[in-house]
């Protein structure tokens, strides 16, 4: 590969359509957890001043960067697309995961104009009962901005109160709800802390709960259609010996395998690993059962459950143990838009 400038190098990290090409110039160092990873020039291809080595140090490419670059894309595409429908997305790492992978909203955005405020590792908690020094959540203070154009709404928000991790501590949510390996590979339920879980998922309806009321609560919102999900049945590492996840900034048992590991499920037969990937089959369907409830009939609560089980079927399907490919986000993403154009019939 011909070397470019760093002035082209940093051209390109804006650029959401161009995000391969990028990605050919860059180095990706692993941070503390799965999302604090920072991508930087690769010093073989992109050639530096020592001026601006330094700028690009304090340009911490990742989550915040990915943020700002798709503020930036919404309002370009208001400009040059107007007729393109708007939409608000807030979530976690299935609808921003930055840079690497292209998720839901990567595939979404060349027929909507979507304005982003997702962010990798975020929690429920946070997307709506965090920082409320403003006296409104991030999601309400945009689509009350957006409530003229504003076609829908995509919420992502239970992925790291299940499957993910605590943003802060860098813990797996996976090490509370599971119990230690009691040797029977067919006890499923054996194995899962009711408390805990139902602690999570009451937590997670009270959550998903104010969301929706918020929403409804804003005079020209009433019937604005709102989308959520419950995730797909996941793989925890290691997966036998179809295995060949090696993601570059994350350990290869982030989120799954080291809980599963620490709690001493084996995982050297078929039965033993489909106990560890059973337990995760009954967690996402437990979620879907209470997003489900929350949402009740769509066609008069116009919230829509997009299910996205049994999309990624095969460990090649995921980049890592709780995000699928590119390729494979371009199929959950199909089943988002199926969904959006039913709702947007309907409002």
């Amino acid at each position: 590969m011909e070397k470019i400038s760093f002035k082209e190098w940093v051209e390109l990290s804006a650029d959401l359509n161009r995000r391969d090409e990028f990605l050919k110039y860059c180095t990706v160092i692993k941070g503390r957890g799965g999302f604090d990873f920072r991508v930087v020039p690769n010093r073989d291809l992109v050639e530096m001043t020592g001026e601006e080595a330094e700028l690009e140090n304090a340009m911490a490419i990742g989550n915040n960067a990915e943020r700002a670059s798709r503020r930036l894309g919404f309002i370009k595409d208001r400009t040059f697309f107007p007729n393109r429908p708007v939409i608000v997305s807030e979530g976690d790492s299935w609808f921003q995961f930055p840079i690497l992978i292209n998720e839901v909203v990567d595939h979404l955005n060349p027929d909507h104009a979507i304005l982003s405020l997702g962010a990798a590792g975020d929690t429920a908690a946070n997307m709506v009962h965090g920082d409320l020094t403003a006296k409104e959540t991030e999601y309400m203070a945009n689509l009350r901005a957006q409530k003229k154009h504003v076609k829908a709404f995509l919420f992502s928000a239970a992925g790291n109160d299940i499957i993910g991790e605590d943003p802060v501590t860098k813990k797996s949510a996976l090490f509370d709800i599971i119990r230690n390996f009691n040797g029977d590979t067919d006890d499923v339920l054996g194995h899962i802390n009711e408390d805990v879980l139902n602690d999570r998922l009451a937590a997670l309806r009270a959550a998903y709960t104010k969301v929706v009321s918020d929403v409804r609560a804003e005079p020209g919102l009433e019937e604005l259609p709102i989308l959520i999900h419950g995730y797909d049945y996941p793989f925890p590492y290691p997966w036998g010996a179809e295995e060949n996840r090696s993601p570059i900034y994350a350990k290869n048992n982030e989120w799954l395998g080291e809980p599963l590991d620490s709690r001493g499920f084996p995982h050297a037969s078929a039965s033993q690993l489909a106990l560890r990937r059973n337990i995760l089959i009954n967690l996402i369907d437990r979620l879907y059962d209470m997003l489900n409830d929350v949402a009740g009939n769509a066609q008069v609560s116009n919230v829509w459950v997009v299910d996205c089980r049994n999309v990624l079927t095969t460990v090649r399907h995921w980049n890592d143990e709780i995000h699928g490919t590119s390729a494979g986000f371009r199929e959950i993403a199909k089943l988002f838009r199926q969904t959006l154009n039913s709702a947007l019939k309907l409002s």
